[in-house]
């Protein structure tokens, strides 16, 4: 009898551990399932000191990439041959309808003969066309950031619903080497760049820091400024500097009647989301951006609509945001 209950104790034991290694994998599988793919392309460097910054940048994107668990892929490599065809194969194996965002971040040189803006690579250049022609398929969350110079033109090319666009410059006719890539790389994981405090760092949040950084940058050098970065999410194609902001807010109303301002979208996105952010499920982060926008539009029609409709309508968004966070 004692024998027995010796191996019963330890098929008990065998079958908790078993029970508990599966508990973990699945564990695994579902972060890996909801983390983001960031694909960072380190551009032609044209210079060895264009060069060191590029890869240095492209390293501190691939350390916040680490720090949000996500899937990282470099591209553009100087043994690389032709790191568009590369890259065109990297983003035809990605999934094209997901709840995680892929992000994609161009780092290096590009340029535009005012037909054509291209960003500068090892082998042939990608034009932004092709790039958009590449992601037309694809419906999940995209980031799409072009730290180049002349990359203006790719924002109206590759704006769309579920996409933020962030181009280093607000014309293609800003040729010279930008340096907004530097300090978004250091502000996406940087805890300062936190304006609203919430123990994350927001996509907006970032950009408006190292935006700020860039314009510092110049005026110590006593140079003139020679890029304004833009950011579209709002799928309107035209974008929003980031001197019409006031803290995270922005200042000027889009001329089409309905449409949001840009900036909503690109503060509900964080690459290295906070710790209460990790407990929601994606179904519940889904849910809570919806209502924030619904919340943005209604504000935004404030003036139009009967003060008793406009607090009980408000009431009712805000007490099903609630619910999110406190579930009964």
């Amino acid at each position: 009898m004692l024998c027995l209950g010796m191996v019963s104790a330890a098929q008990k034991g065998t079958a908790l551990m078993r029970l508990a290694l599966a508990i973990f994998c699945l564990s695994l599988l579902q972060a890996a399932a909801e983390s983001p793919t960031v694909i960072v392309v380190s551009g032609a460097p044209g210079s060895e000191r264009f060069g060191k910054l590029i890869n240095q940048w492209s390293e501190q994107w691939k350390s916040a990439a680490e720090q949000a668990e996500a899937s990282f892929r470099q591209i553009g490599s100087s043994d690389e041959k032709n790191a568009k065809e590369t890259l065109r194969k990297v983003l035809a194996a990605e999934p094209k309808d997901s709840p995680r965002p892929l992000w994609l971040v161009l780092i290096g040189h590009g340029t535009f003969d005012r037909k054509r803006a291209k960003f500068n690579l090892i082998g042939p250049d990608l034009e932004a066309t092709e790039c958009a022609s590449w992601l037309k398929e694809f419906e999940r969350p995209l980031i799409l950031i072009n730290c180049a110079s002349s990359s203006a033109p790719f924002l109206a090319a590759l704006s769309g619903k579920k996409r933020i666009v962030v181009t280093a410059t607000r014309s293609g006719y800003e040729q010279n080497f930008c340096y907004l890539g530097g300090y978004l790389a250091t502000a996406i994981a940087d805890p300062s760049a936190d304006l609203d405090k919430d123990n994350q760092v927001s996509l907006l949040e970032a950009w408006l820091i190292a935006a700020r950084r860039t314009a510092d940058f110049y005026e110590k050098e006593g140079r003139l400024a020679t890029e304004h970065s833009l950011l579209d999410d709002n799928a309107d194609g035209k974008g929003t500097q980031s001197d019409w902001f006031r803290g995270l807010q922005v200042t000027k109303k889009s001329a089409e009647e309905g449409l949001l301002p840009d900036g909503l979208r690109a503060h509900q996105v964080h690459l290295i989301p906070s710790e209460a952010e990790r407990k929601l499920s994606p179904e519940q982060r889904a849910e809570r951006d919806t209502l924030e926008l619904e919340l943005a539009r209604l504000r935004a029609k404030k003036a139009t609509i009967k003060e008793d409709a406009y607090y009980e309508r408000l009431e009712k968004l805000l007490l099903e945001m609630s619910r999110i966070y406190f579930p009964k």
